[in-house]
């Protein structure tokens, strides 16, 4: 097991495990704890009472962050040439069509989000392989393929993010930066768990949200008790 760095220690010295914080006391803790060199991204994981190998136990949505996400995020948008001062103008930083379908089958994904319309998802479908496993697959349940490319692309440069629990029950987001001030933080993550409860699934026995923790990135984390926002 590696050795902890003497900041590590008295980052781990700071956490009481055998606490659950509030969103508020976890968002000014994460924030004091954090002592990476850069400006570490702040992450909740949230584990649900769901089952994700069943269709009706999913759970996967988009929140839009009321302090945004603290990233520059980079948008392509998969465009017809009408649409293409209309994303320009959204703040798009790619747009155009075949182009840029050339060259993602080269293998070229130097981007965080992919917003496309209805027409065009036919030519997204054999590039499958390559935006798939990278998230980067547009879908109209996220809001990524729309006819109305500028509220798309207006959005996720405003801070919003997509989400989905993953085959161990567990939803990762990242809510944040550490230069956030701790009410900022605060509010991206009442925000995120407000809008996991509005999807919980009907099929969902028992406890819903059984575990939620928030971390910086190479801090440790805390444990936020779950019974906040109801189970």
């Amino acid at each position: 097991m590696a050795r902890l760095t003497k900041k590590q220690k008295e980052a781990v010295a700071k956490i009481d495990k055998n606490k659950f914080y509030s969103v508020e006391e976890a968002s000014k803790l994460v924030k004091e704890i954090s002592n990476a060199k850069f400006d570490a991204s702040i992450d909740m994981a949230v584990r649900l009472g769901v089952d994700p190998r069943k269709a009706n136990q999913m759970v996967r949505g988009v929140v839009s962050l009321p302090h945004g996400t603290g990233k520059d995020v980079k948008v392509l948008a998969l465009v017809t040439p009408d649409k293409e001062a209309e994303a320009k103008e959204a703040g798009a930083d790619y747009v155009g069509l075949d182009e840029y379908l050339e060259k993602i089958k080269g293998g070229w994904t130097d981007v965080d989000v992919i917003i496309t319309m209805p027409s065009v998802m036919g030519k997204l479908g054999p590039l499958g392989r390559v935006l798939g496993p990278r998230g980067l697959m547009p879908n109209p349940k996220t809001g990524t393929v729309t006819m109305d490319v500028a509220k798309a692309v207006g959005e996720v440069k405003a801070g919003k993010i997509d989400f989905k629990v993953d085959k161990t029950g567990i939803v990762h987001a990242a809510i944040g930066k550490a230069s956030f001030s701790a009410d900022k933080i605060e509010g991206n993550a009442n925000e995120l768990l407000q809008m996991l409860m509005k999807l919980k699934p009907t099929s969902s026995k028992g406890v819903y949200v059984k575990s939620i923790f928030m971390s910086s990135t190479m801090s440790p984390s805390v444990a936020i008790d779950p019974k906040i926002i109801g189970s």
